[in-house]
């Protein structure tokens, strides 16, 4: 999982060829604390894909321009283009996210 630690590399990983899923989260968070440790098994499973966790609060403007209101929530990129999001304050299991990514395949 890739963290950006500013605006600039944050932006890089959006513009970059490939495909991310940009995982939206914030330490406060019980939902996006609850799914956290299920990442590594998700990123395993999903290898065409190259994770980069957001914290939301340190990245509030790029969560208020995305919509991001309800975390965690996953956007998918393609070549700096949205692909798919799931994007809810709900809390998500690793099942859910499988079948998210799946779908935006």
């Amino acid at each position: 999982m890739i963290i950006p630690e500013n605006m600039e590399s944050l932006a890089e990983l959006v513009k970059a060829p490939g495909r991310r899923v940009f995982f939206f989260t914030a330490g406060w968070c019980g939902d996006c604390n609850f799914i956290k440790p299920k990442m590594p098994e998700i990123e395993a499973e999903n290898p065409e894909f190259e994770f980069v966790e957001v914290d939301r609060d340190q990245f509030m403007d790029v969560a208020i321009e995305w919509g991001i209101m309800g975390i965690p929530s996953f956007v998918v990129l393609e070549n700096g283009k949205e692909k798919a999001r799931l994007v809810n304050k709900l809390r998500k299991t690793k099942e859910e996210v499988n079948t998210f990514l799946a779908s935006a395949k």
